[in-house]
């Protein structure tokens, strides 16, 4: 079965660029790419090869939703779960990300020690 290895994580602030991939690398062992925009991981992805993608919604230029739209243009998102990350969440808010092909939502700020772990769940939920 195909292992969860490699995530791409989209988020424009660096400093909690930086804590995600110590979170997911070190505790989680993971290999992350890191883009700092919703560009950057489209010219990306397909290089890269995902299993899992995390994308930050309120990024400036090309926001969350609008990188999940292009980016399930290049790859099979039924193959690799996305996961929104946000700090402002409604249950609706959540209906909402879903409804766009998101299968979960991590809400900021996050704790570096569970984070691999909420990733894990998603995935498996999405393999599931």
């Amino acid at each position: 079965m195909h292992e969860l290895t490699r995530i791409l994580h989209v988020e424009d602030d660096p400093s909690i660029q930086a804590v995600a991939k110590v979170a997911l690398e070190a505790v989680g062992g993971f290999k992350v790419l890191s883009c700092s925009s919703g560009q950057d991981a489209l010219d990306q992805v397909q290089g890269f090869a995902p299993d899992f993608i995390l994308l930050d919604v309120m990024m400036p230029g090309m926001d969350g939703p609008q990188t999940l739209k292009k980016i399930s243009a290049l790859i099979d998102i039924g193959q690799i779960p996305v996961a929104f990350m946000t700090a402002k969440v409604q249950p609706a808010e959540i209906e909402h990300y879903r409804s766009l092909g998101a299968r979960d939502v991590i809400i900021k700020p996050f704790d570096p020690m569970q984070l691999a772990e909420q990733v894990r769940r998603i995935w498996s939920q999405a393999r599931g």
